[in-house]
């Protein structure tokens, strides 16, 4: 678990990744920056930044900042309460970043999971998102990604966001303890 201390140096980081990148956020989302470290104690390896800007019944918009090396971990949006799960375009705005998906394994992947967490990461179709590319995953698909050298801001465009249900690969994550101030 992160301390408080932690919690707001990683805030800090991504404030400044998506300055950086000229995305502007105000002062409240500055305030609301959350930190996903996903209980595993090595958020430079498994972790991210996110700023949500809506998530309402119907649609939910976030940015996802990355610092070089993060990975989100291989999780997939089940249906809850008998509607579908979540679907969501990636379109990435700043770095590069390497996106994992269910389908036939991609030879010479330019990236590899974390160190030791191989296991855990199934996915092995790559997709590779530069700025102004966008790709999109249907409900209850398999997926992980992470970041290029310089880091990456994406930009996550989907239906309603129940990030509490999502069902991981690595069993160490409980999805709803998965945020941690």
């Amino acid at each position: 678990m992160l301390t408080k201390q932690d919690y707001e140096k990683y805030s800090q980081l991504a404030i400044e990744y998506l300055e950086k990148a000229g995305i502007v956020i105000t002062e409240e989302e500055k305030k609301k920056v959350e930190v996903a470290e996903y209980e595993l104690g090595c958020i430079d390896k498994v972790g991210l930044e996110l700023v949500v800007y809506v998530n309402t019944e119907k649609c939910c918009a976030k940015e996802l900042v990355l610092l070089p090396g993060q990975t989100c971990p291989e999780h997939r949006h089940p249906s809850v309460n008998g509607e579908m799960g979540k679907e969501e375009t990636f379109r990435c705005r700043w770095g590069k970043v390497y996106l994992y998906v269910e389908g036939e394994e991609t030879k010479d992947r330019k990236t590899a999971p974390p160190e030791g967490m191989e296991e855990y990461f199934t996915c092995k179709k790559e997709v590779v998102l530069n700025p102004g590319e966008q790709y999109t995953i249907m409900p209850n698909t398999l997926h992980w990604f992470r970041a290029g050298e310089n880091g990456a801001i994406v930009s996550e465009f989907s239906t309603k966001s129940r990030d509490e249900y999502d069902i991981y690969t690595d069993p160490r994550i409980d999805a709803a303890g998965k945020r941690n101030i």
